[in-house]
């Protein structure tokens, strides 16, 4: 018996459940030199924002004992750019897109949002509200509901009905599912799930902090538990809503252990640094524990912990 593979979020069709990260792979051009783009479910590009930006200061990336911390500061070359030259290219390609957004207002939102209204071959639109909010003295946009709630409803109103909208949110928060509720009452169509963890590395030959910002994102194998409470707990108050599962997946068994908690996809990250083809081998892998599993369809493993109450 086939097994089928394919996953959908709020309508948009994915042939499989495997995305790129966004900050991970800028908008797929190094990856594409080891496998077809094709061949994964999404790239979901890298955080784009209104005006080109150099980034931060180096140094901007550290090792950790099961990760890395980075500080780059979204450098991009800003929306006019990115949809001039990337978006075809990725079209070229044969890839689904989905495009990561970020802003530093709720008007920088709406504006990223209505210039992506109608450029066609894009699947889904990730609203990453992890930023800080330079209306709100800085702080950052996933950390308060209202905040939170005002950047996607932004989203939502310039870009109407034509796309879906994934939320990103931060794990730094005390209480995720109502960030999730916020959003979700907002105009999200689906959740992106889980962000970096703001950590710092302190040099202990120079005395002082690593990274040129002193703070950077955890990513890796250290933030995959929190990843997956994150996403159970969401799944467990909104059985319903699309979830793309990230934060530390370095294997198939990692991916499933978020499909299981309730992931509709998983976006690997972190892993590509080291292996570039190492999305694809979590792809492999995957499909292959869900048919040994007895699983003939991926969506009958999406939430599965929690049947029978989770025990």
């Amino acid at each position: 018996m086939s097994f089928n593979y394919s996953t959908s979020l709020a309508g948009a069709f994915f042939a499989n459940p495997i995305f790129t990260a966004s900050g991970c792979a800028g908008s797929g051009k190094e990856l594409a030199h080891f496998f077809p783009l094709s061949s994964l479910g999404a790239v979901v590009t890298k955080s784009i924002m209104i005006k080109p930006r150099s980034g931060r200061a180096t140094p901007r990336m550290a090792e950790t004992p099961s990760g890395m911390l980075n500080s780059i500061g979204l450098q991009g070359p800003g929306i006019d750019i990115f949809l001039e030259n990337d978006i075809p290219w990725l079209r070229d390609q044969g890839a689904r897109i989905i495009v990561s957004i970020a802003g530093e207002s709720v008007e920088e939102y709406a504006v990223l949002s209505r210039k992506l209204r109608n450029v066609p071959g894009i699947s889904a639109v990730e609203v990453n509200i992890s930023c800080p909010n330079v209306e709100n003295r800085g702080q950052v946009f996933a950390c308060n509901p209202d905040t939170a709630a005002a950047a996607i409803a932004a989203a939502r109103r310039n870009i109407g009905g034509e796309l879906p909208i994934i939320a990103k949110l931060s794990p730094d928060v005390t209480d995720i599912v109502a960030i999730a509720g916020s959003v979700i009452d907002a105009g999200a169509d689906g959740l992106a799930l889980i962000n970096t963890l703001l950590g710092m590395v302190i040099d202990t030959n120079s005395m002082l902090p690593r990274l040129s910002q002193k703070t950077g994102g955890l990513s890796g194998p250290a933030i995959r538990p929190i990843a997956v409470r994150a996403i159970y707990q969401v799944r467990a108050v909104y059985p319903k809503i699309p979830i793309v599962g990230m934060g530390g997946v370095t294997s198939g068994r990692d991916a499933f252990e978020l499909v299981l908690a309730g992931a509709n996809a998983v976006s690997v990250g972190t892993a590509t640094f080291g292996d570039p083809m190492a999305v694809i081998q979590i792809k492999n892998e995957l499909e292959e524990l869900c048919s040994i599993r007895g699983f003939t369809s991926f969506s009958d493993a999406v939430g599965f912990a929690h049947r029978n109450g989770g025990q």
